[in-house]
């Protein structure tokens, strides 16, 4: 994946699909499942034109509730704990529908967090407004499609009613929520997936436009087994050491479980670091780093 020549507005532009991400979705648990819930709605929005088609197909006529369908967003609103995997799934959902759609010309963008700007008056709305209206420049006005994902999406689209809620913040929220409306004009060419930690700081007008709110929770017992299993199938550790990771990684108390990121980032590496480079890697090893560890902290509203 290439990084765009302006970083102010983008953290990256890459075609789709691409085998990178491909690899992505394969290593995420429970992927399947979720694609199949969110992807039916998804072609709804990015492929009008097959909509219309299929009513005229099956019931000689387009139907009043295909005009209604294409009143909705293009925005999905993906939350959940940090280290939930919001955004691998986000870009690894693109992938797979630009692939199985055989949809032309797709690229994927990832809003940087420098959209913010450097607080000077003004600066953040336009840069907004700069990035959507460089991504409608990009797929021009043939087949293209595109996918926004809009990471850690509450730092630009918090509530406007918040007691601490700066000026320019207001007037970003106000330029996010009318680029959002400025989508539904592209006929599903372009839709947003915004990742948030934090659903209840959103404003309730970027709430009201999603079409999809899907949520991420931590890991239950079963996931986090699979994820053991999946991940340490190359150690064949017995199924009673899987369980006693499973145990080790569960809620206590006021202590959350362990998330996907908690496991596979900071818990694999220092069970490494524990065996290397003196000792073959142990199921010990593993135990000594989740006791020795928390998992990250919630995060509230």
């Amino acid at each position: 994946m290439s990084n765009l020549a302006n970083p102010n507005v983008f953290e990256l532009k890459t075609s789709l699909p691409t085998q990178e991400l491909q690899i992505q979705e394969q290593k995420l648990l429970g992927f399947d499942e979720r694609y199949t819930r969110v992807q039916k709605r998804l072609q709804l929005m990015m492929q009008t034109s097959e909509l219309e088609r299929w009513s005229q197909t099956h019931h000689r006529k387009q139907l009043a509730v295909i005009g209604l369908l294409n009143d909705q967003y293009p925005l999905a609103i993906f939350y959940g704990d940090v280290g939930t995997g919001k955004t691998a799934n986000a870009e690894a959902i693109a992938n797979r529908l630009a692939r199985e759609a055989r949809i032309e010309d797709a690229i994927l963008f990832k809003l940087s967090n420098k959209v913010r700007g450097t607080g000077k008056v003004g600066e953040m709305g336009t840069l907004i407004a700069q990035a959507f209206e460089d991504i409608g420049r990009a797929i021009g006005r043939g087949k293209g499609r595109a996918f926004l994902i809009i990471d850690e999406g509450d730092s630009l689209g918090a509530s406007r009613s918040q007691e601490h809620s700066h000026h320019e913040d207001k007037v970003g929220v106000n330029t996010l929520i009318q680029a959002i409306d400025g989508l539904r004009k592209q006929g599903g060419r372009i839709f947003a997936i915004l990742c948030t930690n934090r659903l209840d700081a959103l404003d309730a007008a970027v709430i009201r436009r999603a079409s999809i709110v899907e949520e991420f929770k931590r890991p239950s017992e079963a996931e986090r087994l699979d994820l053991f299993k999946k991940d340490l199938a190359d150690l064949s550790l017995p199924s009673l050491d899987l369980d006693k990771l499973v145990k080790a990684t569960a809620a206590v108390g006021a202590k959350p479980s362990w998330t996907y990121s908690d496991i596979r980032t900071r818990l694999y590496p220092a069970a490494v670091a524990k065996a290397f480079p003196d000792s073959p890697l142990k199921f010990e090893h593993f135990l000594e780093a989740a006791n020795e560890m928390a998992p990250s902290p919630v995060m509230h509203g």
